[in-house]
């Protein structure tokens, strides 16, 4: 069956000579600079750049999906189809608010917090030197860890690109260090992990392993809160950025254990050990600690609190409406 989303933008990118990726990449870049600029301005006009920019930012999540089908990871596969009908209804709840005059904070706040979060995710990824760099760091520290708690002597292998039909180490790639002009692979730039006699652990950190997308997520919600003492802000940060890295480091330590121990032996309705801590048990822990870290800053933050519970009543009202009406 025919996905009309990404062929509709696949057609639309070849009138400039670009690819889906390419296509896609700058979709997002105009979503984020039309919602950006109407979380910053105080002009009503600017305002009205905001419904285009959910819609653009709607699009990119959902055209991410098919990677997340190739790698079987249903958690990631449904927010991404979801985040094209959520972000048209934020999109139509932002025009109509608009029309009437009228403003909500919570709306405005997140607005911003989409703005802060995607803007540098994108910056990085798109950045080979911080993308390598971040792939790098997080190997690095569940080498040490594995090391450390004698669960395994793993160790780095050399970082190396993923050209898309073929991989090329970093430092015999040509492609442009501080600004990525070529399409990549699904993998990027990774990190091959190997024992220490040399032999493949067949597991490679890419940009994904570095939890850097909860990090980011919670960095755009707690910046984005305005009215707040900066001091509340900085030690919302100072708790979750290094908490996220720490839990993610056990995590990703404990999948390659897992993996090393048990994948020979393991099977769960044709899961290995591998796909299933890594699309199923880690993605469980991950969210629950994400829930128990925002608990945490609803106590520290109040406003960031009132504002989630505000942006996410219209979609409560609509499941409960669903429900009341399936009981009936």
């Amino acid at each position: 069956m025919e996905d009309i989303v990404a062929s509709g933008v696949t057609s639309m990118g070849a009138l400039f000579g670009l690819d889906l990726g390419q296509t896609n990449l700058a979709i997002v870049t105009i979503g984020l600079i039309c919602i950006g600029t109407a979380f910053h301005s105080s002009k009503l006009k600017a305002r009205w750049m905001s419904p285009l920019g959910w819609v653009c930012v709607g699009v990119y999540f959902y055209l991410g999906a098919e990677h997340y089908f190739e790698i079987s990871d249903p958690v990631l596969i449904f927010m991404s189809i979801a985040a094209l009908p959520v972000c048209i209804a934020y999109g139509g709840w932002e025009a109509i608010l608009i029309r009437e005059g009228r403003t909500v904070e919570a709306v405005d706040w997140l607005r911003g917090a989409v703005f802060w979060s995607a803007m540098p995710y994108l910056a990085i990824q798109h950045i080979p030197m911080l993308n390598a760099g971040i792939v790098w760091f997080t190997a690095w520290n569940t080498s040490l860890f594995l090391q450390w708690t004698g669960a395994g002597d793993i160790q780095l292998g050399q970082m190396m690109v993923d050209l898309g039909t073929t991989s090329e180490t970093w430092a015999n790639w040509n492609g442009n260090r501080w600004l990525l002009t070529d399409t990549l692979g699904e993998g990027g730039f990774f990190v091959p992990m190997v024992h220490a006699d040399g032999t493949e652990v067949n597991i490679g950190f890419v940009l994904g392993c570095s939890a850097l997308q909860s990090m980011i997520v919670f960095v755009g919600a707690i910046v984005a809160v305005r009215n707040s003492p900066w001091q509340r802000k900085a030690r919302a940060l100072l708790i979750t950025i290094p908490l996220i890295h720490i839990l993610n480091v056990f995590r990703n330590a404990g999948i390659i254990w897992m993996h090393v121990e048990y994948n020979s032996n393991w099977s769960l309705n044709g899961l290995n050990i591998f796909d299933f801590g890594h699309a199923y048990a880690a993605k469980v822990l991950s969210l629950g600690a994400m829930f128990l870290m925002a608990l945490v800053l609803f106590d520290l933050l109040p406003k960031l609190h009132a504002h989630v519970i505000s942006v996410l009543d219209p979609l409560l009202r609509i499941f409960g409406a669903g429900l009341n009406k399936n009981s009936s």
